[in-house]
């Protein structure tokens, strides 16, 4: 059976969510934050070298990475479900989208988590790195606008990919002046699948957890 090897706090709860919303049956193994630095703990190198989440094994397989692991159970499980059509427009778009959100996104936002440590000396870098969140949050909200998902008219794996990001947003603060955002991320929280990957996933409370998510 597939095994997600899950961090408390952390992008391993998209890997969940995914899975939930396909109904594909898969076994948990928590892992739980180390305290008072709230970094992975060590267990989680005997999976993977790079000792982060998500992690899955299914078989021999064991893969690192959001969107590979997405990619990984939609092309295994996913049916044709959870993606454009091969070729399409929309598929198109559906990859660009699945790599933003780790590429491009998630950047100044660690950096902007980095720098809520470093107090005034942060003050040189600060400017630049509200700037860039101010661009990819209008961008992504752009993207949304008169839409219910981010590609297309159904729920995709670039959904997945794209909530974890603006919960990390929201976490910090940064969404109260796009309200296409929140509106979208509470439409997302509201589905079924994501409760009940919550329920199985334990606690969830990225404002909680100030460091860079593993």
């Amino acid at each position: 059976m597939l095994k997600v090897h899950h961090l408390n706090n952390s992008r391993s709860q998209r890997i969940l969510w995914l899975l939930e919303e396909l109904d594909v049956p898969y076994e948990i193994v928590h892992y739980t934050r180390m305290s008072p630095v709230p970094f992975a703990p060590p267990e989680l190198k005997a999976v993977h070298p790079l000792g982060k989440s998500p992690v899955i094994t299914d078989g021999k397989h064991t893969i690192a990475e959001s969107g590979a692991i997405i990619e990984y159970v939609l092309e295994t499980y996913g049916k044709g479900r959870l993606q454009p059509a091969a070729k399409s427009a929309d598929h198109f778009k559906y990859i660009e989208w699945m790599h933003y959100a780790e590429g491009s996104a998630m950047l100044p936002l660690l950096m902007h988590m980095y720098l809520g440590m470093l107090g005034p000396a942060a003050a040189p870098l600060k400017p630049r790195v509200d700037s860039e969140i101010a661009t990819h949050l209008a961008y992504i909200q752009q993207a949304l606008k008169d839409n219910e998902f981010i590609v297309g008219l159904h729920l995709t794996g670039a959904d997945i990919q794209i909530v974890f990001a603006l919960e990390a947003a929201a976490a910090s603060g940064l969404l109260k002046d796009y309200p296409a955002l929140t509106a979208y991320l509470g439409h997302m929280q509201a589905r079924p699948a994501y409760k009940r990957a919550i329920e199985k996933g334990g606690p969830y409370d990225l404002g909680g957890n100030r460091r860079p998510q593993n």
